[in-house]
């Protein structure tokens, strides 16, 4: 598994990986409504969020013992394991936050059932607390790995744009990083 942890146009670090990641399934028919209606309303997240999301969720996935993060290689070794520990400490902590918040919201949520057709409020708040839940358990994991950074050429040719707000030049260097990794949503999680 490689993930990117590459600043983002507003100069915030994003962390995300470029394999693909689905939803999972309910096997009850009379679930099917509501699951779909809650994945599509999940998916309406910004996504530099979602795409943070599922990569943390990727994690879970993959048990190898060291992890590579593809980066700018603009910062020094010391400071991006300092600034990337941060990082990940600040995703723990809000995913927690997020997760306490959701567990207070979906009680009062059921009372959505009263009104007629499927309670997708309640699908959606549920479908998100799983989301935030296995986020949260990928920073746990990720904290516990071995992780390689390894510079790439086009990732530090985005970020000395973004320094020098060089607008007029991202959408090129963002092509040559679809083209490159054969990945299409890179303007979506780094620019608009």
């Amino acid at each position: 598994m490689v993930l990117f942890f590459v600043l983002d146009y507003q100069q915030k670090y994003r962390l995300f990986t470029t394999e693909a990641f689905q939803v999972g399934e309910v096997r009850f028919s009379r679930w099917q409504t509501l699951w779909t209606k809650a994945k599509e309303k999940l998916l309406l997240l910004p996504p530099r969020i979602l795409h943070q999301e599922q990569a943390l969720a990727q994690i879970l996935k993959h048990d190898p013992s060291s992890i590579d993060i593809l980066v700018s290689g603009r910062v020094q070794l010391p400071k991006l394991h300092r600034k990337f520990a941060f990082f990940l400490q600040k995703q723990k902590t809000s995913h927690l936050g997020l997760i306490i918040g959701e567990i207070l919201l979906l009680p009062i949520s059921g009372l959505a059932a009263l009104l007629p057709g499927p309670n997708v409020f309640f699908g959606f708040l549920a479908l998100l607390l799983n989301t935030h839940w296995r986020a949260w358990r990928g920073v746990r994991r990720l904290q516990s790995k071995k992780l390689v950074f390894k510079p790439h050429p086009l990732l530090q040719e985005w970020e000395e744009a973004v320094e020098n707000q060089a607008c007029h030049h991202y959408p090129a260097i963002l092509q040559k990083l679809n083209e490159s990794f054969q990945y299409s949503h890179f303007s979506k999680i780094l620019w608009k």
